[in-house]
């Protein structure tokens, strides 16, 4: 049962009769809990909806087109709570945050609406049976996995989570019913990489079609590991082992499969020095989200971009700047130097800024906070306007980790910041000053 919060105006719900306040109870019969409930029960051409107002209850009919809303609005989009991590995984970044951010930021969310909602990770800890037979059941597909391991013992040391290990059988039963997953391994030194990643990447391989694709990156480190397991990173020489593992199944996968499926991340390749794969090697680029291939697609994004243009486009001659993380710095320059080349009056600069606030281990341009770059930047040339990655924001773009803000990190500067992503054409537009 869930509370409506509103009813739309002229939405078929009002000229039924439904209230601000009533409570939902089901949907031809189905309770409805959550939005997956919600969603998937109103999936049809004529719907009876019980509700309950005050004491009594009360049915409603509604005939509509099959996929169509009705108009009903609720207090959260999931209509529930979310559901948190019941682990403790040994490489867990949020236990590993400072004190005093924003209280938001300590959430460890594992809830499998969010994996189906908004491609968010599970590790399936928190899930029973029931939970299986209902994405089963809805057919809710793809499913993203955290598995770092299908040694079930090894899961369960990793996680801190006597249920790590038994809920491994769940991926065969969505696999046998065509759910299709999406798989990632965060791969700890000494832990679940060598022959531990041979059985995993095995084991997941045989899962296959319904494995779409599984995505390995390395486990993100900061300073505040104070009574933490103790991670160390990966040397430039186990970072190319790692991605010679990786590619051996990945190009037997690729001649037996005919798709690749496993991908090392972009850090891997970045941190043993080697050049990143062309843009065939990442298929449909279905792990980009996990860091695998952005770099590859962005660059071969502004390349596509820059045939197009003319160098008499409509552009600004001017002088701007970038800030980047150091896992970027030398990809970001090279994009820098592209768009120089072809632009005459152009000038990029690049800053590749070091994260002091989470420390050195720490490259990816996403975790950059605002006083870093304050900091790093405040006797540099910037020109015109500074850009930062928008990743480094919060969702809603209004603030950094460090809850600066990109207004207060422009009069900090004495410059206009603006956010830009990695999508080609916006990066293009924002550098050339034509969006």
């Amino acid at each position: 049962m869930v509370a409506i919060t509103d009813v739309l105006p002229r939405s078929r719900a009002e000229k039924a009769g439904l209230l601000r306040g009533d409570i939902l109870v089901s949907i031809n019969g189905k309770e409805i809990n959550d939005v997956l409930d919600y969603r998937f029960h109103l999936a049809n051409k004529q719907i009876a909806l019980l509700v309950r107002r005050g004491e009594r209850e009360l049915e409603v009919t509604i005939t509509k087109k099959e996929y169509d809303d009705i108009g009903l609005d609720f207090e959260t989009p999931l209509m529930d709570k979310k559901h948190s991590c019941e682990n403790k995984c040994v490489f867990c970044f949020i236990d590993q945050l400072p004190k005093g951010m924003r209280e938001t930021l300590y959430f460890k969310d594992d809830d499998s609406r969010l994996s189906f909602l908004h491609g968010n990770y599970v590790t399936l800890t928190n899930m029973r049976d029931r939970d299986i037979d209902r994405i089963i059941e809805m057919h809710i597909s793809p499913v993203n996995v955290s598995v770092h391991t299908t040694n079930p013992e090894l899961r369960k040391r990793m996680m801190h989570n006597k249920r790590a290990g038994e809920v491994l059988s769940y991926l065969k039963r969505l696999a046998d019913a065509g759910i299709s997953l999406c798989c990632q391994i965060v791969l700890c030194k000494g832990l679940n990489d060598k022959e531990e990643l041979d059985r995993s990447l095995h084991d997941l391989i045989a899962l296959y079609p319904a494995l779409q694709s599984v995505a390995i990156v390395p486990a993100g480190l900061t300073q505040f590991r104070d009574k933490l397991y103790p991670l160390e990173p990966f040397t430039p020489e186990e970072s190319a082992a790692v991605i010679k593992q990786i590619n051996a199944y990945g190009d037997w996968c690729k001649r037996e499969l005919g798709t690749r499926l496993v991908y090392p991340s972009d850090e891997f390749y970045i941190n043993a020095g080697l050049p990143m794969p062309a843009d065939e090697y990442y298929e449909d680029y279905s792990q980009i989200e996990n860091g695998v291939g952005m770099l590859t697609d962005m660059r071969s994004a502004v390349e596509y971009e820059l045939e197009d243009i003319t160098p008499y486009t409509d552009y600004k001659r001017r002088t701007v700047s970038v800030a980047t993380g150091y896992a970027a710095y030398e990809h970001i320059c090279s994009l820098a130097r592209l768009i120089e080349d072809k632009f005459d009056g152009i000038k990029v600069n690049v800053y590749r800024i070091k994260n002091n606030f989470f420390g050195e281990l720490i490259t990816v341009s996403g975790l950059l906070t605002g006083k870093d770059i304050s900091e790093q930047l405040a006797d540099k040339e910037l020109g015109e306007e500074l850009f930062i990655p928008s990743s480094s924001l919060r969702a809603e773009g209004d603030v950094f980790l460090d809850d600066i803000s990109p207004n207060e990190l422009s009069e900090k500067l004495g410059v206009t910041v603006t956010p830009a992503d990695s999508e080609a054409c916006d990066f293009l537009a924002k550098i050339l000053g034509t969006n």
